[in-house]
C-alpha cells in the first residue's frame, strides 16, 4: 500500500488555479493559452472551473480536448467538493481551475462560493492575475491587500497583464519581496487573438471559426511573456490530495432514456448533472431542437438546457414540428426539466436579439421577452411551495440564475431565497411532471431530486408500456 501511495506521489504533477482581481482580467484569456500549451507539452490535464458557468468548461473540452468540470463551494458542502474534486481529477498530471469574478467575490458580500474558498478547500495554489492597466507603482499596493487580505490567501505568483515590459521588469523586485514568484506579463492582444464575448459571457466553442488554430496563435503569444515553467514549479509543490474515489451506480443500467436538448441555441447543461442520471441508470439521448423534427426514440424524459434561444428564436419558431412533438410528449405526462433557454422555449412567445417576437412550444402561457439589464444573478435556495416532479412540499433546492430576459408570470412553484440577502420571490411552474423556471439545477447538490426525477421517469415508462399513454 505504501508503494502505491509513493507511486502515486510520483505521478502527481500538482494543481495551480488561476484567479484574477476582478472580472475582465484576462483569466479565461490566460487559463486557455497555458491549458493549450501543457496540451502541446504531452500533459494529460483536468480543468475546472470555479462557480456555476457552463461555458469556459465547454470550451476546455471542445476546442483544447480535455476532461473540464466545475467546482462550486455553494452548491457542495466542503467535504463533499474536496471529494467531488478528488475524484475527477483522477490520475491526471495536472489539474488547472479557473477563477470566477474577483478573488474574494462569493455570494454577497462574503466569501461563500468565491474562488478563494476553492482554493483553501483544495489547498490549491493559486496565480493572481493583475490588471495593471494605467496604473505604475500602485500595482505593488494591489498585489499587497490581496494577498494580506486573509491570513493564508494561498497566493504563489503574479502575473500582471495590460502592462509594458518595462513596467513589468521594474515591479518584479517588488513582487518578489513580497514572498510571491512574478510569473509574466501580457500587453496589449491583437482582436483577432481574443474571443467574442455575448450577454451572457463567451460565446460558445461552436460559434468561434477555426477555434483550435486561433487557440494555438493565442497560446504562443501569451508562452512569449508568460514564464510557464515557473507555473508549473508551483503547481508541483501543491500538497497531494490522493484518494481512491468511486462512485458506482445502482447497478441498473438503461433503466430509462431521457432526451437532452444539445444544439446552438440549448447548450447549457452541468456535464455533472448527466454523469450522475447515467450513474443512476439512465440513457442519455441528446436531439436538437433547431435541426431535428422529432423527439428521440423511447425517451421517458426530457431535459430542456438553458443557451441562447433568443438568438435562435427565428429558426425554432419554423421548426413547428419539433415544437409540437414537445408540446404533446410534456402533455402526455413525460416528466420534463427545463432550465433558462428551455424554459424560454417552452413559453407561448419569445422575443429575440432584434425585438422580433416568435412563437415557441406553448406549454407554458406567456412571453419572455428582452429586459433592459441583467434581470437575477446569483445563487438562489429554491423552497419548494407544492410536491412536484423534484421534490415534496416543503423542501429545498439550489440553484443560481443569470439572465436578460424575463416574463411578467414566472410561476409560484417555489419560493426562491437569494444568497445575497434579497428579497425572496416566486418562481417556477412545477407540478407532477414539469419542472420549468429560469433557476439552473446542479445534481450534485440535488442528488435526492435527480434521483425523485428518475423514478418519475420509469413510472411514466411503465405507464406508456401499460397503454396509459
Amino acid at each position: 500500500m505504501e508503494k502505491e501511495q509513493e507511486k502515486k506521489q510520483e505521478k502527481h504533477q500538482g494543481r495551480i488555479l488561476f484567479a484574477g482581481t476582478g472580472s475582465g482580467t484576462g483569466k479565461t484569456t490566460i487559463t486557455c493559452g497555458i491549458l493549450s500549451e501543457l496540451v502541446k507539452r504531452g500533459f494529460n490535464v483536468t480543468s475546472f472551473k470555479c462557480g456555476p458557468d457552463y461555458i469556459d468548461p465547454m470550451f476546455h473540452r471542445k476546442v483544447i480536448g480535455m476532461k473540464s468540470y466545475n467546482l462550486d463551494s455553494f452548491f457542495l458542502e466542503k467535504e463533499a467538493l474536496r471529494k467531488y474534486f478528488m475524484k475527477h481529477a483522477g490520475k491526471s498530471d495536472i489539474c488547472v481551475l479557473e477563477g470566477v469574478m474577483g478573488y474574494y467575490d462569493g455570494a454577497g458580500f462574503t466569501t461563500l462560493g468565491s474562488t478563494y474558498e476553492i482554493a483553501d478547500i483544495t489547498n490549491t495554489p493559486v496565480i493572481l492575475i493583475v490588471n495593471g492597466k494605467g496604473m505604475g507603482n500602485s500595482v505593488g499596493a494591489v498585489i499587497k491587500g490581496f494577498t494580506s487580505y486573509v491570513k493564508n490567501s494561498h497566493v504563489k505568483g503574479i502575473i500582471l497583464n495590460h502592462v509594458s515590459r518595462g513596467t513589468y521588469e521594474k515591479l518584479t523586485g517588488q513582487i518578489a519581496a513580497m514572498g510571491l514568484v512574478p510569473c509574466g506579463y501580457l500587453n496589449e492582444l491583437n482582436e483577432e487573438l481574443t474571443f467574442e464575448n455575448r450577454h451572457l459571457g463567451l460565446i460558445s466553442a461552436d460559434e468561434i471559426k477555426d477555434a483550435a488554430n486561433q487557440l494555438g496563435k493565442l497560446s504562443e503569444k501569451i508562452c512569449e511573456t508568460v514564464d510557464v515553467d515557473k507555473i508549473l514549479e508551483i503547481a508541483k509543490n501543491a500538497v497531494p490530495l490522493w484518494e481512491e474515489e468511486e462512485i458506482e451506480g445502482d447497478g441498473e443500467k438503461n433503466k430509462v432514456k431521457i432526451g437532452v436538448a444539445k444544439d446552438e441555441a440549448f447548450s447549457f447543461c452541468y456535464k455533472e448533472n448527466l454523469e450522475i442520471l447515467q450513474h443512476m441508470g439512465c440513457e442519455i439521448l441528446y436531439f436538437s431542437p433547431l435541426h431535428d423534427t422529432k423527439l428521440p426514440s423511447g425517451i421517458s424524459g426530457l431535459i430542456l438546457a438553458g443557451g441562447y434561444p433568443e438568438v435562435h428564436a427565428r429558426k425554432l419558431s419554423k421548426n413547428q414540428e419539433m415544437r409540437n412533438a414537445v408540446k404533446d410528449a410534456i402533455r402526455s405526462g413525460m416528466p420534463v426539466i427545463a432550465e433558462c433557454g428551455g424554459y424560454m422555449y417552452l413559453k407561448e412567445w419569445l422575443e429575440d436579439v432584434d425585438g422580433c417576437m416568435h412563437e415557441m412550444a406553448g406549454v407554458i402561457p406567456g412571453e419572455c421577452k428582452k429586459a433592459e439589464h441583467l434581470v437575477r444573478f446569483g445563487y438562489v435556495a429554491l423552497k419548494a411551495v407544492k410536491a412536484n416532479v423534484l421534490c415534496d412540499e416543503g423542501d429545498t433546492l439550489k440553484g443560481h440564475e443569470f439572465h436578460y430576459w424575463d416574463s411578467e408570470d414566472n410561476g409560484t412553484a417555489f419560493l426562491a431565497e437569494p444568497a445575497s440577502g434579497k428579497e425572496a420571490y416566486p418562481c417556477i411552474y412545477a407540478d407532477n411532471n414539469l419542472f420549468a423556471g429560469f433557476p439552473h439545477l446542479y445534481f450534485p447538490a440535488n442528488e435526492k431530486a435527480a434521483g425523485r426525477f428518475v423514478k418519475r421517469c420509469e413510472e411514466y415508462q411503465n405507464d406508456r408500456r401499460n397503454g396509459k399513454y
